[in-house]
């Protein structure tokens, strides 16, 4: 995880505050290129503020964020949510159909997705082809997140950062959701920033995983150091003794 070359993103000294509250302190570290990274910790800890540092939403109040090898602040901010995806836990869709939704992205650039493409993506993400014309408002939770997945990849993004995407979903959904992240993981050496509550799916789709508490970084490693963490504060969390 140390070698610059395989560094997808690179954190130095990176703080946030809002209102004076200090959401984010000094996080330091790095996610490897073409592996999945697990983010957990407590709800409020900072995770999904750190996802917005990441693709440009929000921008530090102090230290570095490099994304392959470049600073943040270097790339058109266009071209930045084109490298960096993000799929949300809501699955969010506009009215109409799943082409409409597809669309989007190139049409917020003023390009035309293709319907061959848009069957391929649907194909990708384990839809009928069929579906393209079907209004959204009539598909199950676990399809609207498959949607919102294959929306994202529409500007095939070299990084993509899932926040809690299966955490809504029955038993069957989540696990049809983890197998579609690893094979866009293996298909395409997509690097996977993936923030979860389920820390037995953390274990199971991470190569890596980062702890983080209190807006900061606590413990670091490959996923299975989790069943057995180094510092107290984490061993409280996995126990349950902290939310």
């Amino acid at each position: 995880m140390n070698n610059d070359y395989n560094k997808a993103l690179l954190f130095k000294q990176v703080n946030y505050s809002v209102d004076g509250l200090h959401i984010l302190k000094n996080i330091t570290g790095s996610i490897p290129k073409g592996k999945i990274t697990t983010l957990v910790g407590p709800s409020g800890s900072g995770k999904t503020t750190l996802f917005k540092l990441c693709n440009g939403l929000q921008s530090p109040d102090s230290g570095d964020i490099y994304i392959n090898d470049k600073p943040i602040n270097s790339y058109d901010p266009v071209k930045l949510r084109r490298n960096v995806g993000i799929a949300l836990q809501n699955a969010a869709m506009i009215s109409g159909s799943v082409m409409k939704n597809l669309s989007l992205p190139l049409d917020l650039q003023e390009e035309k997705l293709s319907e061959e493409r848009a069957k391929e993506l649907l194909h990708l993400v384990g839809m009928n082809k069929d579906s393209l014309q079907r209004n959204t408002k009539d598909l199950s939770g676990g399809q609207r997140q498959k949607i919102s997945i294959a929306r994202t990849l529409v500007n095939k993004p070299k990084i993509l950062l899932l926040d809690e995407i299966t955490s809504s979903l029955d038993s069957v959904s989540r696990q049809d959701i983890e197998e579609l992240i690893t094979k866009i993981n293996h298909t395409y050496d997509t690097t996977i920033f993936w923030i979860t509550h389920n820390l037995q799916q953390a274990m199971t789709i991470g190569d890596y995983t980062w702890a983080m508490m209190d807006g900061e970084i606590i413990e670091t490693g490959e996923s299975n150091f989790l069943k057995d963490p180094k510092k107290e504060r984490m061993k409280d969390f996995v126990r349950g003794e902290v939310e």
